[in-house]
């Protein structure tokens, strides 16, 4: 395997091998908890060597992007970035402005058109909620941004001490706080979700399906049982941007 993907969140990096017919091979997540450069050289083979090829894509901060670059140009003959493009692989962005939509989001439309020709709703779950609809002709009709559960209990800590940004369980009507704050963050998020669905089906005479992915997606998975889970899909979309012929 002689290529790499790499996606740089906010909280986390993932990335995996490509194999021969594009698909992923086995990913890695790295936390960010310390020294990224000596995270990744303790968590890729020795393989990924000068003779292989990598692609980016980052919403991280600039210089977290710019360690993660020093350390690929290190290890990699070739390094590509993705960005974010009107259209590509049958896929055309609602976006005026393309740099303006992330890439990741971008990515993420580009893996779920790849499933299939129908409609989908794109739900991202990391620092923040990302929506994008897309219908089955390749066509984003844009999306929302919101907090996720997580951002939500951190900004509520940070607002009263006494509230705490972890613990409790999803109940419909909670009994003690933790369990409250559980619910109604994870319950707000549910319920953009669940009236993004409705509005969706509305606009596109047909419910589309919903896909599912990021870090802070497993908390909601029970709320939304139809959902289809994708906890790669913006390393799918990497893949998909690759194959694609698309270089910095």
């Amino acid at each position: 395997m002689t290529q790499w993907v790499f996606d740089l969140g906010n909280s986390r990096l993932k990335a995996a091998p490509l194999r021969a017919d594009g698909s992923l091979g086995d990913v890695v997540a790295i936390a960010y908890e310390g020294d990224i450069a000596a995270e990744l050289d303790a968590a890729l083979p020795p393989a990924t060597t000068r003779a292989a090829s990598a692609v980016l894509a980052s919403v991280a901060s600039h210089a977290r992007t710019a360690a993660v670059v020093a350390w690929l140009t290190a290890r990699f003959g070739a390094i590509s970035i993705a960005r974010t493009q009107p259209a590509l692989a049958g896929v055309r962005i609602a976006y005026a402005d393309p740099a303006r939509l992330g890439v990741d989001r971008f990515l993420a439309l580009l893996a779920a058109h790849a499933r299939g020709a129908q409609a989908w709703l794109v739900v991202g779950v990391g620092t923040a909620i990302t929506v994008d609809l897309l219908d089955a002709g390749g066509l984003h009709h844009g999306g929302r941004i919101a907090p996720s559960p997580t951002l939500m209990r951190a900004a509520l800590e940070q607002a009263a001490a006494q509230l705490l940004a972890q613990g409790g369980d999803y109940t419909e009507f909670a009994t003690d706080t933790a369990d409250a704050l559980a619910s109604g963050c994870e319950g707000a998020a549910l319920g953009l979700i669940e009236r993004s669905l409705a509005r969706a089906t509305d606009l596109l005479g047909t419910r589309p399906s919903l896909l599912l992915h990021g870090g802070g997606a497993e908390a909601l998975r029970p709320g939304l049982p139809d959902a289809v889970h994708a906890p790669a899909l913006v390393l799918e979309g990497l893949a998909r941007w690759t194959r694609a012929g698309i270089d910095d």
